[in-house]
């Protein structure tokens, strides 16, 4: 199964959180105790949204984070690649990276094709869309809805 890491899930969370009120500046402790997540998790996340240029602090009293950016020109790739690194299905779909089977794999191509398709897609998925309580409307993708309750 392909799944996100809770921390990049609660890093979306908090980047949402952000850019529903662009214009305040949020602590640490704020964003904690509002999106009920622990405070230690919240300043890694943060830390880790810096350092990808997502995010901006200001020090001192009046001092918070706010987003880098607005947040329809942050999108979900962006986020994913700050806290779990490079998007790939498989070793060989990064570009660095070579596996010592390539010769005879035969399926690199298309992981490599598959790869770039969900990098398309996270790609046009924005922050802002994220962020709205709305489905979001993806023009190339057509999603059915999951029904949880019959799943199992």
């Amino acid at each position: 199964m392909l799944r996100l890491s809770k921390l990049t899930d609660y890093a979306v969370v908090i980047m949402a959180q952000l850019a529903r009120e662009p214009q305040r500046l949020y602590t640490t402790k704020a964003l904690a105790d509002e999106l009920g997540l622990p405070q230690p998790t919240v300043s890694k996340l943060l830390k880790m949204l810096i350092k990808a240029e997502l995010l901006v602090s200001q020090r001192g009293v009046q001092g918070g984070y706010q987003l880098a950016k607005e947040a329809h020109r942050i999108v979900a790739s962006d986020l994913i690649i700050a806290i779990e690194g490079p998007l790939a299905m498989t070793e060989c779909s990064l570009a660095e990276h070579q596996c010592d089977r390539i010769d005879h794999c035969g399926v690199a191509d298309n992981w490599q094709r598959v790869t770039q398709a969900i990098h398309q897609l996270l790609a046009s998925v924005t922050l802002a869309q994220l962020a709205q309580t709305q489905s979001i409307k993806l023009p190339w993708v057509q999603i059915q809805a999951l029904n949880l309750h019959e799943a199992g």
